[in-house]
């Protein structure tokens, strides 16, 4: 018999998911919404809702690290964080949620286009909503200072999808 079969499993068999798998996509989302609170200085807001980006692309990703009532949770989270109206965030994730749901029943399969375009739609009606709260308290700033965020996350979305899973991979133990 060979020695290496002697001794102890290496490599990724007999490796189950991390400890804390249950609650690690949660975790990264309120990360995400902490990011809003670093010092970043700007005039016109051109940096996106980090939060939201980690919520949809855990949700793309996988429907069943979470159950569809942490999104109020988190969203409460993102609105502390992000400074916006206190709900705008919780409505906004739990339709977020629900819509998700609905597509995951009406699809019978995504491939990576799809996603990017659903996740593209998704922030740009979360900016549009934003503007749109904004405008009823006469705060709004003109139309064209929205687009900025809007074409930024929607980039930058492959990147968070990326990253989230990778999280994942780890999460799993893959």
């Amino acid at each position: 018999m060979v020695r290496a079969a002697l001794g102890p499993p290496r490599g990724q068999i007999g490796r189950g998911p991390s400890r804390f798998a249950a609650y690690l996509p949660a975790a990264t989302v309120v990360i995400a919404a902490f990011s809003a609170a670093l010092p970043i200085v700007s005039t016109s807001g051109w940096y996106p809702d980090f939060g939201y980006l980690a919520f949809i692309s855990w949700r793309l990703l996988r429907a069943d690290p979470w159950p569809a009532w942490w999104a109020a949770p988190l969203g409460f989270v993102n609105d502390l964080f992000t400074g916006y109206t206190l709900g705008f965030s919780i409505a906004l994730w739990s339709a977020t949620m629900l819509a998700l749901d609905l597509i995951d029943r009406r699809t019978m399969w995504r491939d990576y286009r799809t996603e990017w375009v659903l996740a593209g739609v998704l922030i740009a009606i979360d900016e549009w909503l934003q503007w749109r709260v904004a405008e009823l308290v006469d705060a709004a700033p003109p139309i064209s200072q929205m687009v900025p965020p809007v074409v930024i996350s929607i980039c930058v979305f492959p990147l968070f999808a990326w990253v989230v899973s990778r999280i994942d991979a780890w999460r799993l133990g893959r």
